[in-house]
């Protein structure tokens, strides 16, 4: 019975923000946005879109944030000129939560600099939008037209998903990373188990998990299918938001006799390096079962695995090492504020001195027409989140998706290699 139904973390925050003290899985709500992120994929196309209506104005120029990342630095003269008109547009509508071309990728910029916060609503210009989960929020993706609707009534309709809750326990082993966790859910549950479903990561691994591994996790339940995915906002949520919010955060987390879909126990333990091979995020299994395939470039970038921790990692592996002579590698940081807190820590100093190449913080190849795209007939393997024809470049391309640890050690062989054979402990 509804009446005795306690709420899961989606169904708290539909229901508060459509002003309700209670709703339930299929039920239909209009909900007002805590905030809006867009980028430079969609934002201008949006932005048409209220011109051609007629439209001058947005619902709250403080909740908006956009951010330039998907082809940084501009690679052709028609995408300068579209960098120049978000300039002009974003000066037009008064936005003051602009993000240049450099600053980042926007799933690492809205949570560093502070604006996804725990129990808010919030709707961005891309599907793996579902990253400020991490934080307690309920955040998902929406397209252009979406986009200019809620920039101008701050608003949208929402049928309310049921939600899945997954258990972690145990700890991952040593040279297995939060990516490998990810990846086995994929492996083992598909991208469809939670198609219009929201996600929460509970249990003592979840729990014990650093900030950096609950973004990646929630970010990449995108390919789970997750309408929504959240970590519950505890003492390590709280102390990551601190120092990049002048606002008030409190703890955030389901009702205690919450109502799941279904309740899946992992055990954390028991997981291997993984590897996706092409062209489903899915397609995975353990990273032996691929080793010695070769790889003609090796990526650490993207919205996933591109942190200061990922690179501090991925330098563990590859110090003492050389990139081998036919592999290309090539390092993007997820922002500014990470390129220069791996420059301050060796990890990037580590990583040049190997053979990487380094580009400005950004999308990259994760784009599909950036820089340092694949080939036809090449073969890459990326700590990115996927895989299909043309994701990594040519659609005549082959992509593998693995951990920063796998990318590293795989192109020290310029073949896809198991980490822990770098750090003491392969099998």
């Amino acid at each position: 019975m509804l009446a005795d139904q306690r709420m899961t973390m989606a169904e708290k925050i539909l229901a508060r923000a459509s002003g309700r003290t209670r709703v339930a899985p299929g039920e239909f709500v209009t909900a007002k946005v805590d905030l809006v992120m867009a980028n430079d994929a969609v934002f201008p196309g949006a932005c048409k879109a209220l011109e051609d209506a007629g439209l001058k104005k947005v619902f709250d120029a403080n909740k908006i944030v956009v951010v330039i990342d998907h082809w940084v630095p501009a690679n052709t003269p028609a995408i300068a000129e579209m960098h120049r008109g978000i300039r002009e547009q974003v000066r037009e509508l008064g936005l003051p939560h602009f993000y240049d071309a450099g600053v980042g990728i926007e799933h690492n910029v809205v949570p560093e600099k502070g604006h996804a916060l725990p129990g808010q609503l919030i709707l961005g210009s891309d599907s793996h939008s579902t990253t400020y989960g991490a934080l307690g929020a309920a955040s998902t993706g929406i397209g252009m037209t979406e986009l200019a609707y809620v920039m101008y009534t701050g608003k949208l309709w929402f049928q309310v998903p049921p939600t899945i809750r997954f258990n972690l326990t145990g700890s991952l082993g040593h040279g297995v990373a939060p990516k490998d966790l990810m990846l086995a859910l994929l492996g083992r549950f598909t991208t469809q188990v939670a198609q219009y479903k929201a996600v929460e990561f509970a249990g003592p691994a979840a729990q014990s998990m650093d900030m950096e591994g609950r973004l990646t996790l929630a970010n990449i339940s995108s390919e789970l299918g997750a309408k929504f995915s959240m970590f519950a906002a505890d003492a390590k949520t709280l102390e990551y938001l601190r120092p990049r919010t002048q606002a008030a955060v409190q703890a955030f987390g389901p009702d205690a006799d919450a109502q799941y879909e279904a309740v899946h126990t992992i055990d954390c333990s028991k997981i291997e390096p993984q590897v996706a091979a092409p062209h489903k995020p899915d397609n995975v299994k353990n990273v032996s079962e691929f080793a010695g395939t070769r790889v003609d470039q090796a990526f650490i970038g993207s919205c996933t695995n591109s942190r200061a921790g990922d690179l501090k990692r991925a330098a563990a592996i590859m110090k003492g090492h050389k990139v081998a002579a036919g592999t290309r590698f090539l390092i993007i940081p997820a922002s500014h504020e990470v390129m220069v807190e791996a420059m301050q820590n060796g990890s990037l100093a580590v990583l040049v001195e190997a053979g990487a190449m380094v580009g400005t913080p950004g999308c990259g190849p994760c784009a599909g027409g950036s820089t340092g795209v694949l080939g036809p007939g090449e073969t890459g393997i990326a700590s990115t989140n996927r895989n299909f024809k043309g994701r990594g470049g040519s659609t005549e391309s082959f992509l593998y998706l693995a951990s920063p640890e796998t990318v590293a050690a795989s192109a020290i062989e310029g073949r896809i290699t198991d980490p822990r054979k770098y750090m003491g402990t392969a099998r």
